[in-house]
C-alpha cells in the first residue's frame, strides 16, 4: 500500500504546476469558485402597486388572479390581474351606516361574500353587476368561511362552511339562477351544523378550512383563539351534495379532536401551503398566542391529518401585548407575520428569521396580509397603499439548513443544480458519517466530494479501514473520465492490491467465509467491469506480477480469461496436468493458434479427444501445421494410438477433401506403416491421373518400395507410365497382374508387344508351363508363335504347340487373300477416276446471249465471266470483288500478287528491232507464264460459287450492313 502511495506522489511532482495549496494528485481536484457576478435578488421582492385609491382601503381579497377591493363606505373595486386596465366598481346600494367587515373570496374568484358589521351578509358572483342580500344569514357576524373546492362551479358554491363571531358553524348554498340574473333566494339554505366553545364558553370561529382524503374521507379544520378543532369522517359517496352534517353529528356527543394553547390574541390565523394547482395543501402554519404551530398535513393518518408539528415562539422584538402579529402567510420554506409597520420572514426548518421588511410611516398602518394560492403571489394594504411580494427561489439557502441539521439527502435534492454547494454538503455527510463510523457511508460521499484525494485516502488508512478505503477508490474511479488514464492506472493497480491483500487475509479465517465469498465475487466483477477493461488490458502485465506475487492463481486465471488470454490459461492447465480442462478452453474459444502451440502437448496425453476437437474445428484448422504434432506422437505410441492420427487424416481426405501433398504423403506413410491393406485402396481411389494426384509418387513409391509393399509399387508404376518396371516387379507378385499392367499402352504396339514377349518369356523360362505360354498368345494379339518359340528349350516337341502353328499359317493365308481383294478393288478405283477425268474434259454449258451477271445484273457476255455447275455466272471482276473480302489474309496477298505479275504479261515489247525468231520464242514463254498465271488465279477466285460454295455458308454470322457504316445507312433510310 505504501507504495502505490509513492507513486500518487511521484504522480503529484510529475504534474503541472498548480496554484499554492491545491492537490494536483493523479486524481483531478476542480474546486469551485463561489463569486457573486451580480446582487443576488432576495427571495421576497416588493412591489408597490400603481394605485391611488379614491377612499381609505376597508378590505382587500385575491383568488385565481381575481382582485376584490372595499373602498371607502359604497363601492367595491374588482380588477382581474390579467388585465389590471379594466377596473369594474360596484356600488353596494346601502343608505344605512352599515361597514364592510370582512370579504371572502372562494378560490376560483367567482365567489364573493362580504360581510357587514351590521350582521348582514352580501354576495357577489364574478359575472353580475348586481349585490344581493343573503337574507337568511342575517343577523350572524361572518368571521370565516370554509369553501368547498371540490363542488364549486362558477354557478354553485356547492355546499360550504360559515364560521360566526358566536362560535356557531353553519352549512349553506348559494346558487345563482340559470333563468334569471338570480334567484329569489340565491342562498339555498343557511343551517346550524356546531358550535365552537372554549373553556369560558363559545368563541368566534376564526378559521374554517375542508380537505379531502384517502377514500372519501374529510378533513375539518376550524379554530378559536386558542383552539384548533378537527372534524373527521366520510361522507357516502354520491352524496357530497348533501353537505357535511354527517361529520359534524358524530360529534353532537363529545368534542373532537383538538389542540389548545393557553395564551391569547383575541384571533387567530391558520394559513396553508399547497405546492401545487388543484391539490391538497401540505403544510399549516396557525398563528395564535403562544406563537406559530406549524406541521404538515398526512391525509393518511385515521383521525388527525397533523404531523410533525412544532411550535415556533415570536422573535424577541414582537410584544403580543403591545405590537401584536395580524396577518400569517406561509409559503414552501417560510411563514409571513404582518405587523403594524412591518413583515417578517421565518424559515420553517429553523425558526429564524430570514428577512424582515420595514414600511414608512407615511404609507399608514398595515391592515392585511393574504395570498393568491394560484400565483403564489403575497398581498398587503394599508388604507392608501397596496404592495405586493413576488417570491423568487425561496429554496436557494434550504440546502443549508438541511445540512446543519444532518438532513442530508433532504439538502442534496435541494443543491443539485449548484455543485459548489453540493460539493459542501457531501463534504459535511462523509464527515458525519466517519465520525459515527459509517465509514463504508463516509467513503463514498467523500468519493463525490472535491476534497484533497491524499488527505482522504491516508484518513480511512490512519483508521485501518481497508474497506472503506477500498469503496471510496471504486467511486472515485468511476467517476474519472476516459482522458485521465494516467490516474486511472494508479488506481485500477491500488485497488487490485488492496482486493488481493483483503481476500489473503479472509481466506485464512474460515468463520468469514461468506464474507470472503462476497469479497472474492466484488473482485471479480471488478476486474470484468467493461469501464476498466481497457485500462487492464493496457496494463495486464502488471496485474500478472501482483497476482503472482500473491500466489493467487485462481483470479490469474480468471483475469487471463477476461483479457482473453486464452494462451496463459490453457498454459496453466498444462502446467498442472489438467489437460481436460485445457483442451476445453480451446474447444470453447476456438482460436487456431492455441490449437496449432499446445496439441503438441495433449495430443500425448488424452490423443482421442483432442482429434475429436479438431474434427470438430473442421476445416478452420491447417492440418499441415498438425502434422508435427502427430508425427511426435506416432513415433513414441503404438500402433493402436496411431489409429488416432490415421482417423484425423482420413477425416480431411475424405471429408475435408483436402489437395495438400504433405497431407496425403503423411496419411501413405501412416498406411504404409500400419494399414498395407488400407494403403492399396487408398492408391485406387486416387486414380490413375498424375494431374489429378494429391500425394507425391516418387516419395509413395520409395515408401512402398522400403516397406515392400509391391503391388501398391505396380500400381505407383501405372501410374507413372513406366510399364516395364510396372511388369517386372509384377511378375514378381502375380502374372495376372503384370498381364493387367501389359495392356495398359493401348496407343503403342510396340510396347504393348515388348511387355507380353516379358510375361511370355518369364512364363516359359522361369514358370516353365508351356500352357500358360499358349495362353498368353491367345491373350495377345500382337503375339505370334514365331515371336515366342525362340524362347522354348530345344527339347520340347512340336506337339505342344502344332495348334498354334497351324493357327498361324491359316491367319497368314487369311491375310494375304485380303491383300489380293484389295489390290483388285484399287484397279477398278483408278479405272472409274480415269473415266470421269475424260467424261469432264467433253462437259460444257451454254450461255444465251440476254443473261445477266448473278451480282451486277448487267448482260454477262460483254466481259470476261465464269460459268459454274450449278448455274450462277459471274463477271470476272464481280466475282473478283465479292470473293476478295473473305478471303485469308495470306490468299489476299498472293492473288494481288498474281493480278500484278498478270498485268505485267500485257504489256507490249517496248523494242522494235529484234530479229523475227526471238519474238516468237519470248511470245511463247510470255504466253505460258500468262496461262499459268490466269488458271492460279481461277484456282482462287473461281474455286467454287459464291453463292452455294463454303463461303456463303463462313458468312452467315455477319451483319447484312457493315459495322462502320452502319450509321450513315440508317441516316440514308431518315
Amino acid at each position: 500500500m505504501a507504495s502505490i502511495l509513492d507513486e500518487y506522489e511521484d504522480s503529484l511532482h510529475r504534474s503541472a504546476s498548480v496554484p499554492q495549496g491545491r492537490a494536483s494528485l493523479g486524481i483531478p481536484h476542480s474546486g469551485y469558485v463561489n463569486a457573486r457576478l451580480e446582487k443576488e435578488t432576495p427571495i421576497f421582492n416588493k412591489q408597490r402597486i400603481d394605485f391611488s385609491p379614491p377612499e381609505k382601503i376597508n378590505s382587500l381579497v385575491v383568488s385565481s388572479n381575481q382582485l376584490c377591493m372595499s373602498l371607502g363606505k359604497d363601492t367595491l373595486l374588482r380588477i382581474d390581474l390579467g388585465k389590471p386596465d379594466e377596473p369594474n366598481q360596484v356600488e353596494l346600494g346601502r343608505k344605512d351606516e352599515a361597514k364592510v367587515y370582512k370579504m371572502f373570496l372562494d378560490h376560483t374568484g367567482s365567489h364573493l361574500l362580504i360581510a357587514l358589521n351590521t350582521s348582514e351578509c352580501l354576495y357577489l358572483n364574478r359575472n353580475v353587476q348586481k349585490v344581493r342580500a343573503l337574507s337568511r344569514w342575517k343577523g350572524h357576524l361572518i368571521e370565516s368561511v370554509g369553501w368547498n373546492k371540490f363542488l364549486g362551479s362558477e354557478t354553485n358554491t356547492g355546499p360550504i362552511l360559515v364560521g360566526t363571531s358566536q362560535g356557531q358553524i353553519y352549512e349553506a348554498e348559494i346558487s345563482v339562477s340559470e333563468g334569471s340574473l338570480f334567484s329569489t333566494n340565491p342562498d339555498q339554505y343557511f343551517r346550524q351544523v356546531y358550535t365552537l366553545e372554549e373553556e369560558s364558553g363559545p368563541a368566534p370561529v376564526c378559521c374554517l378550512e375542508i380537505e379531502r382524503g384517502l377514500e372519501g374521507k374529510f378533513f375539518i379544520i376550524a379554530t378559536t383563539r386558542k383552539r384548533l378543532f378537527q372534524f373527521v369522517g366520510k361522507v357516502p359517496e354520491g352524496t357530497e351534495q348533501q353537505g357535511f352534517s354527517s361529520i359534524f353529528a358524530v360529534h353532537a356527543d363529545h368534542l373532537p379532536s383538538f389542540r389548545e394553547f393557553p395564551a391569547n390574541l383575541g384571533f387567530s390565523e391558520i394559513a396553508f401551503y399547497t405546492q401545487k394547482l388543484r391539490s391538497s395543501p401540505r403544510s399549516f402554519a396557525w398563528m395564535m398566542g403562544n406563537g406559530v404551530l406549524y406541521g404538515a398535513l398526512d391525509y393518511s393518518r385515521p383521525d388527525s391529518i397533523l404531523s410533525d408539528e412544532r411550535v415556533w415562539v415570536y422573535p424577541p422584538d414582537i410584544d403580543v401585548t403591545v405590537n401584536k402579529p395580524i396577518s400569517i402567510v406561509l409559503t414552501q420554506f417560510h411563514f409571513l407575520l404582518l405587523l403594524s409597520d412591518r413583515v417578517k420572514a421565518v424559515c420553517t426548518l429553523n425558526g429564524q428569521v430570514v428577512f424582515q421588511d420595514l414600511f414608512l410611516e407615511k404609507f399608514g398602518s398595515l391592515t392585511r396580509m393574504i395570498k393568491d394560492p394560484t400565483v403564489q403571489q403575497i398581498w398587503i394594504h394599508t388604507e392608501k397603499v397596496v404592495f405586493r411580494y413576488h417570491v423568487q427561489r425561496e429554496s436557494r439557502d434550504v440546502w443549508k439548513m438541511y445540512m446543519n441539521m444532518n438532513k442530508f439527502d433532504l439538502a442534496k435534492e435541494y443543491c443539485k443544480d449548484r455543485p459548489e454547494c453540493l460539493d459542501i454538503v457531501l463534504a459535511k455527510e462523509a464527515e458525519h458519517c466517519f465520525q459515527n463510523k459509517r465509514y463504508l457511508d463516509s467513503a463514498k460521499c467523500y468519493a463525490l466530494t472535491q476534497n484533497y484525494f491524499e488527505e482522504i485516502a491516508l484518513k480511512f488508512i490512519e483508521a485501518k479501514q481497508e474497506e472503506a478505503l477500498m469503496e471510496f477508490l471504486i467511486k472515485k474511479l468511476s467517476n474519472l473520465k476516459p482522458s485521465e488514464k494516467t490516474q486511472t492506472t494508479l488506481l485500477t493497480t491500488w485497488l487490485t492490491e488492496l482486493y488481493l491483500n483483503w481476500l489473503g487475509i479472509l481466506q485464512g479465517d474460515p468463520s468469514q467465509r461468506n464474507l470472503y465469498l462476497d469479497t472474492r465475487e466484488k473482485f471479480r466483477t471488478f476486474l470484468s467491469s467493461p469501464k476498466n477493461k481497457d485500462c487492464l488490458f493496457n496494463n495486464r502485465a502488471s496485474i500478472y506480477e501482483l497476482l503472482a506475487s500473491h500466489g493467487d492463481t485462481e483470479h490469474m486465471v480468471y483475469f487471463a480469461v477476461i483479457m482473453q488470454d486464452y494462451e496463459r490459461v490453457v498454459a496453466h492447465h498444462c502446467q498442472h496436468d489438467e489437460y481436460d480442462e485445457a483442451l476445453n478452453v480451446l474447444s470453447r474459444h476456438r482460436d487456431e493458434k492455441l490449437f496449432y502451440k499446445f496439441s503438441p502437448v495433449l495430443i500425448q496425453h488424452i490423443p482421442k479427444k483432442v482429434v475429436d476437437a479438431w474434427i470438430s474445428m473442421g476445416s478452420r484448422l491447417d492440418a499441415r501445421n498438425l502434422i508435427p504434432a502427430l508425427v511426435n506422437y506416432s513415433q513414441s505410441a503404438s500402433t493402436q494410438q496411431i489409429n488416432e492420427a490415421i482417423r484425423y487424416m482420413e477425416f480431411c481426405v475424405y471429408q475435408l477433401e483436402e489437395t495438400q501433398q504433405a497431407i496425403h504423403n503423411y496419411l501413405l506413410s501412416l498406411y504404409a506403416l500400419c494399414r498395407p491393406d488400407s494403403l492399396l485402396s487408398y492408391l485406387e481411389q486416387a486414380g490413375t491421373n498424375p494431374n489429378r494426384i494429391h500425394y507425391d509418387l516418387k516419395y509413395a513409391l520409395r515408401l512402398c518400395a522400403e516397406h515392400g509393399h509391391h503391388r501398391a509399387c505396380v500400381h505407383i508404376y501405372k501410374v507413372m507410365e513406366l510399364y516395364e518396371e510396372a511388369v517386372d516387379l509384377a511378375l514378381q507378385v502375380d502374372v495376372d497382374l503384370a498381364k493387367s499392367c501389359a495392356d495398359l499402352p493401348e496407343d503403342d504396339e510396340e510396347l504393348r508387344k515388348k511387355l507380353w514377349l516379358k510375361i511370355a518369356r518369364h512364363v516359359v523360362q522361369e514358370e516353365k508351363d508351356v500352357k500358360k505360354a499358349m495362353a498368353c498368345l491367345s491373350s495377345c494379339a500382337l503375339l505370334k508363335i514365331e515371336d515366342v518359340l525362340p524362347f522354348f528349350p530345344d527339347f520340347v516337341t512340336i506337339d505342344h504347340f502344332k495348334e498354334a502353328i497351324c493357327n498361324s499359317l491359316e491367319d497368314y493365308n487369311k491375310h494375304i487373300e485380303e491383300l489380293k481383294r484389295e489390290m483388285e478393288e484399287a484397279t477398278q478405283s483408278a479405272k472409274r477416276i480415269r473415266e470421269d477425268i475424260q467424261e469432264m474434259r467433253n462437259k460444257y454449258g451454254s450461255v444465251e446471249p440476254q443473261e445477266k451477271c448473278a451480282v451486277c445484273d448487267f448482260p454477262l457476255l460483254n466481259r470476261p465471266f465464269y460459268l459454274f455447275l450449278c448455274g450462277h455466272m459471274f463477271h470476272y471482276d464481280c466475282l473478283l470483288q465479292a470473293v476478295f473480302p473473305n478471303l485469308p489474309a495470306y490468299k489476299q496477298a498472293k492473288l494481288e500478287d498474281l493480278q500484278k505479275k498478270l498485268a505485267a504479261t500485257s504489256q507490249p515489247s517496248k523494242s522494235h528491232h529484234r530479229p523475227k525468231d526471238a519474238d516468237t520464242i519470248s511470245l511463247g514463254k510470255g504466253q505460258q507464264s500468262r496461262e499459268q498465271i490466269k488458271a492460279d488465279i481461277d484456282d482462287i477466285v473461281a474455286a467454287e460459287c459464291v453463292y452455294c460454295g463454303e463461303l456463303m455458308i463462313r458468312s452467315i454470322d455477319k451483319p447484312f450492313i457493315d459495322p462502320q457504316k452502319y450509321e450513315e445507312e440508317m441516316q440514308s433510310w431518315l
